[in-house]
């Protein structure tokens, strides 16, 4: 086996199906990354109990063959290569790399232990792959940590005609974010929960312009866009659903601006041990945010219209409602309240304007408030 490639396209390659290697595993050749070079084209393979990787890149086939190598050490290789063209080859029980003077020998693992790569499921349809990415990190914030209860770590994939529905819980705030997509047929409809974890990593390596298509069976999940290809195993168990909890009856809404409440929030979350509440008294015209507690203090008031009360008092877990936060872009942001205590919608507009119109958005954030303690 031999071949030329260019030095920024193989460690970008190679750094791509690594992603998914496992950090420790009792299988050695589980730690190996596939090399397969044939035709002008290397394609580049990992995998683990969980997920696998397949790239296939341009390179300049000598001679054709594969070979299993460990794969952080080659990582490892790639990072510290000069620019320019890189040959590779395999010699004897090596695996050499070299490039620019600078030369790397590898030792080989047994080709004959190493497991298939799952195959692609049936593809249901594809999505942009930007509006994907994004989608998947508005709702990642919300899900849980606690893998005693591995479904919640999960981000429910929800298909029904040509929309996806996005959501993550970890039982004290729900995230749920929809995205038009395209079907590959009428009529289809999924249901499913993909580790965050992995969904986070593969949607940021399709963050890019294209479609990526979605593949799904009863037990994976698979993505692919540009000769990239990877699937991950479906968790068990199912999400609770948010339609009712997102029933608000005649709540009270606030609205204020997003750059200048996020700034509040950081400012007087200084005083706040821990997670102590942050507290928001809306009124007439304006919001006054405080934290802290005997001589420790510190607040900010700033405009704000409350619909549907002449006050309100309630208070947030500060790490929550900035997890929430940061997940907006708009200018205005809303916040639907029931009362201390009680579930608060948060969601983001344009403008005050649009921020009245009773529409659903397609991307809304459910946190608990807490009583205020002040």
């Amino acid at each position: 086996m031999e071949f030329r490639i260019e030095r920024g396209e193989f460690a970008e390659a190679v750094a791509w199906a690594a992603r998914v290697l496992p950090t420790r595993s009792p299988v050695p050749v589980l730690g190996g990354l596939l090399l397969e070079a044939a035709d002008g084209r290397l394609c580049i393979s990992g995998l683990d109990y969980e997920a696998s990787a397949r790239i296939e890149v341009t390179a300049e086939t000598v001679r054709p063959g594969k070979v299993l190598v460990m794969g952080r050490r080659l990582l490892d290789v790639c990072r510290v290569l000069p620019e320019g063209a890189v040959q590779c080859a395999v010699e004897g029980s090596r695996f050499t790399v070299t490039g620019s003077g600078a030369g790397f020998g590898l030792s080989v693992l047994p080709l004959d232990d190493y497991p298939s790569l799952p195959p692609l499921p049936e593809v249901l349809g594809s999505v942009d792959g930007q509006e994907f990415a994004a989608a998947v990190a508005d709702v990642s914030v919300a899900s849980g940590r606690d893998d005693t209860l591995p479904t919640l770590t999960g981000i429910r994939l929800g298909i029904d005609g040509d929309r996806m529905t996005l959501a993550a819980t970890d039982r004290y705030r729900f995230a749920v974010r929809r995205l038009a997509w395209k079907p590959a047929a009428p009529g289809v409809s999924a249901d499913v929960v993909v580790s965050a974890r992995r969904l986070t990593e593969i949607a940021r390596s399709f963050g890019r312009s294209g479609m990526v298509s979605l593949a799904l069976d009863n037990g994976s999940a698979g993505f692919e866009l540009d000769g990239m290809r990877t699937t991950v195993r479906l968790l068990d168990g199912r999400l609770p659903r948010h339609d009712k909890l997102f029933a608000l009856s005649d709540p009270v809404t606030a609205v204020t601006d997003l750059a200048p409440l996020v700034e509040a929030v950081k400012r007087v979350s200084v005083v706040a041990d821990g997670d102590s509440p942050i507290q928001f008294a809306f009124g007439a015209g304006s919001v006054l945010l405080q934290a802290g507690y005997e001589d420790d203090v510190a607040s900010q008031r700033l405009p704000a219209e409350l619909t549907g009360a002449h006050e309100l008092t309630v208070a947030f877990n500060p790490s929550y409602l900035m997890d929430a936060l940061s997940t907006f872009d708009t200018p205005v942001v809303r916040f639907q309240l029931m009362g201390p205590g009680q579930r608060a919608m948060v969601t983001g507009h344009a403008d005050r304007e649009a921020a009245a119109d009773t529409a659903e958005p397609s991307h809304q954030h459910l946190l608990m408030s807490v009583r205020p303690l002040m």
